[in-house]
């Protein structure tokens, strides 16, 4: 069952409408049945039958009141408030007519004994004071109903606008991640490319064959999952191990890789390629501007709820301020790690004592949905 409407509607859904209408009408039928008993009026079954016919038409009274003021829906509070107000009014007095009409023209003898009536009857305008009477009380009554159905409609309104931009926010938040992932394989794909054309130059074809079937091997693993998933762990330090394969052909004599990951967290979800631009500037400053041998180390520990990733070399000639200007490399994995964490995420990065550079990132661990 809905209790809300969909988005595109407004006011409230039938079903809450409903819910409502039924439980002040059983109030009124308790609240009337006790104040019978409490007077000690005759003819209490008889009364009490006449009154649950009241209240089945008074429920009946206000749902069409509730389809009227539906129509309201669209226009602002203030109309919406005179409507509902105003439109109380003929509602209250149909009401009032089934009410006076049960007890008092409907075998009146049922309910008053003849010498009742006739007082009933012999007071002046009595028909006038029954109605002004009776009148203000539903009208109340109905009003009071209405209040309850445009606080609800307001309340449904807020949840509905609520719950819009929490899609919106999400649907943005999910298209930043795409376009933050997808500038990755590009640049990635830019610096290869370059390196197999250096390749084939230099006439190595057989190193030029091994780079393009490593190329295919880490685009056929990279491009299977969706941007916005995760990945274990250990399939995120598989494809760096691919793209390291890769880079190990330009670089046989100089490029040296360690992994150090403990197997209780190679089930971690971590974003896909959030290392990657990591260990690209690895090789890109550490490795290519040496002619020394450099190895790169990809760890990962845990500190209570958290988990931390670090890429770091040992090369001589670590990244400079104005190169950390350029490119997307750390600049993009931050920007992921916010879209994707919040403030639980972060980055430090620097150089290393004893030479090289280092980037440690710190997220939470995620053990499920990967």
């Amino acid at each position: 069952m809905t209790f809300l409407p969909e988005d595109g509607e407004r006011g409230v859904a039938p079903a809450v409408a409903l819910y409502s209408i039924l439980g002040f009408w059983f109030f009124y039928a308790i609240w009337a049945s006790l104040r019978a008993m409490a007077m000690g009026m005759d003819a209490q079954l008889e009364i009490a039958a006449r009154r649950m016919v009241v209240t089945v038409i008074g429920i009946v009274v206000t749902w069409v009141f509730y389809l009227a003021l539906r129509r309201f829906d669209h226009k602002p509070l203030g109309i919406r408030l005179i409507a509902a107000f105003s439109l109380a009014a003929p509602f209250a007095i149909a009401m009032v007519a089934a009410n006076y009409y049960m007890f008092n023209i409907y075998y009146p003898v049922d309910v008053f004994t003849d010498g009742d009536r006739e007082q009933y009857i012999g007071q002046r305008n009595f028909m006038l004071i029954s109605f002004i009477e009776d009148g203000s009380n539903r009208y109340f009554f109905l009003s009071a109903w209405a209040g309850l159905y445009l606080a609800i409609s307001y309340a449904s309104e807020a949840l509905r606008t609520e719950r819009r931009a929490a899609r919106l926010e999400r649907a943005a938040q999910q298209a930043e991640l795409r376009s933050l992932r997808y500038q990755v394989n590009p640049h990635f794909l830019f610096n290869t490319l370059n390196s197999l054309s250096t390749l084939v130059m230099r006439n190595r074809p057989d190193e030029a064959e091994q780079m393009i079937m490593s190329l295919s091997n880490f685009y056929r693993t990279s491009l299977t999952g969706d941007p916005l998933d995760d990945v274990p762990l250990e399939e995120e330090v598989h494809l760096q191990k691919l793209y390291l394969d890769i880079e190990g052909v330009r670089f046989p004599e100089r490029l040296s890789t360690t992994i150090s990951v403990p197997d209780d967290l190679l089930d971690a979800c971590v974003p896909g390629l959030i290392l990657q631009p990591l260990v690209e500037n690895a090789i890109k400053y550490g490795v290519s501007r040496t002619s020394s041998p450099v190895t790169i180390t990809i760890a990962a520990r845990a500190e209570g709820d958290m988990l931390h990733l670090t890429v770091s070399d040992d090369g001589d000639k670590p990244p400079t301020e104005a190169d950390r200007g350029n490119g997307i490399g750390l600049a993009n994995v931050r920007d992921r790690l916010a879209a994707r964490f919040g403030d639980q995420a972060g980055i430090v990065y620097g150089p290393r004592e004893g030479g090289g550079f280092i980037v440690d990132l710190t997220l939470p661990i995620v053990r499920r949905g990967c």
